[in-house]
């Protein structure tokens, strides 16, 4: 995404600013900026499919060239039809993108200036880059829109590429994110499968089928967003299918086993307190805390010796009762070979603390985790934001620490007290109630949120810090329900 400019043409991020400034055109039509992406992805995945020769896929008499030559209220009542028939006549994952799609735009002079601006795009430029890339730029840009409210379903690409990076992402292997969002991780993946594979085609006939058909699985709950994620996902040659369910109800069990997981789940409690309905789960059964029950999940699909990589907020380390009983079944059957501290600010929708647990599923279900080793990015850092953005270099030694090894085992070299680099026994561990929330380092850089300037930056900390404290009151008044003796007794 970070493209440099080159004379003569537009870069990823010129194109992405321009279709970005298309959104007043709607912000005329009344279209909020929460619909803004979902209203443009239509059309913008419509000129798609015809700059890369792929209209076969869309019903005969539904495509871009008609829509973008006719004109006035014609042009408007085609493309509401248009989007229609391509939900319930389209084919495959045409047909799950536009189900139940349907514009809001009421202006047809709005409709016409959308497709004349998206024509006149530098669109060789854009098939140079990757339209895929373009997608994911646009996709970036909404998430930075605090206004926009779709910062939640969004994880900075920089963690995902690290991420993604150490784990090292392999052909015929099953890769999962139960928690999709717009599908950064799934085709953060791909990517590095098919750079280290010639985009495939060092692969069989049949593995490349498999990496293309197969390979990749996922669920995602809220529907605007499993659209754009599957439209992310067909724009970057992936035809796998993530389903729009519920990971903690029934249907979850239903993604199957997985060789690799990638994943940042929602942060929260489940509405109105409701609990997990999964069947096979036992640890957090009786808690509404989402992102307990979804490292549960995690835990319970990993296949024998598989690995996972997935962000968690710090009360997944520290929380007592559930939470305790949690790590400790987690560490039984899993290697938690390595925990990174985040910095804060990082994330556009949530002022909460948050970390990276690297692990891997143990062959037998018994003591698997014999050192943890902790790398702090989080004290004495600056603040992350829109005027200082994360960036792939700031996880350079924190990879270097890592080690080549996707399984956590190159060998290490605990750097002492003063270093962000330390390891620490699972005897040491047991002795602090199995609390994983590790700190050494003497912090002297002060509150990063201190440093903010942006008012959108300050309001996103203080909504972060009132869930929070919500979820907190919560998770006590769970935990005093669950502990108060039934009346009588």
């Amino acid at each position: 995404m970070n493209s440099t400019p080159t004379s003569g043409h537009n870069t990823t991020r010129d194109i992405v600013a321009k279709l970005w400034n298309l959104c007043h055109i709607l912000r005329d039509d009344g279209i909020t900026y929460n619909e803004y992406v979902t209203e443009l992805t239509f059309l913008l995945f419509l000129k798609m499919m015809a700059e890369t020769g792929r209209e076969s896929l869309l019903p005969e008499g539904y495509r871009w060239n008609i829509l973008a030559k006719a004109e006035g209220m014609e042009q408007l009542i085609y493309y509401r039809k248009l989007l229609l028939e391509l939900g319930t006549v389209g084919k495959g994952l045409v047909a799950t993108i536009f189900v139940d799609a349907q514009t809001k735009l009421r202006k047809p002079t709005n409709l016409k200036a959308l497709t004349d601006a998206i024509d006149r795009l530098d669109w060789f430029s854009a098939r140079e880059e990757g339209l895929g890339n373009l997608y994911e730029g646009l996709l970036e840009k909404n998430a930075a829109e605090k206004k926009s409210g779709a910062g939640q379903y969004f994880t900075p690409r920089p963690l995902i590429d690290c991420m993604v990076r150490l784990v090292k992402p392999q052909p015929r292997e099953v890769i999962q994110d139960p928690a999709a969002g717009t599908g950064g991780f799934l085709v953060a993946a791909d990517r590095y499968i098919k750079d280290h594979t010639d985009d495939l085609y060092a692969l069989k006939e049949a593995d490349a089928h498999f990496q293309r058909n197969q390979a990749f699985v996922g669920a995602e709950l809220v529907p605007d967003t499993h659209r754009l994620c599957m439209m992310n996902l067909m724009l970057h040659g992936i035809e796998s299918s993530v389903q729009s369910l519920d990971t903690l109800s029934p249907d979850g069990e239903g993604l199957g086993k997985a060789d690799l997981i990638l994943t940042n789940p929602p942060f929260g409690t489940k509405k109105g307190g409701g609990r997990p309905t999964r069947p096979d789960f036992s640890i957090t059964a009786d808690s509404s805390n989402k992102q307990l029950a979804f490292v549960e999940h995690i835990v319970r699909t990993l296949n024998p010796g598989a690995r996972a990589a997935f962000v968690v907020p710090d009360n997944v380390l520290f929380e007592d009762s559930t939470g305790r009983r949690l790590r400790s079944w987690m560490m039984e059957l899993c290697d938690l070979h390595t925990i990174l501290r985040l910095p804060t600010g990082i994330f556009y929708a949530q002022g909460v603390k948050t970390n990276v647990l690297f692990l891997t599923r143990g062959k037998t279900d018994k003591g698997n985790t014999k050192i943890v080793w902790v790398y702090d990015m989080r004290a004495n850092m600056n603040a992350f934001g829109k005027t200082r953005p994360l960036t792939l270099n700031d996880f350079k030694d924190f990879e270097a620490a890592f080690g080549e090894d996707s399984y956590g085992n190159t060998k290490r070299i605990d750097r002492g007290n003063e270093e962000r680099w330390r390891c620490f026994t699972r005897d040491l561990i047991a002795a602090r109630n199995d609390n994983l929330d590790i700190a050494w380092l003497k912090d002297t850089s002060g509150d990063p949120e201190d440093e903010m300037t942006e008012p959108d930056e300050l309001a996103a900390a203080i909504e972060g810090h009132l869930r929070a404290a919500l979820e907190e009151i919560e998770a006590l008044s769970e935990e005093l329900a669950l502990s108060r003796p039934e009346a009588g007794g």
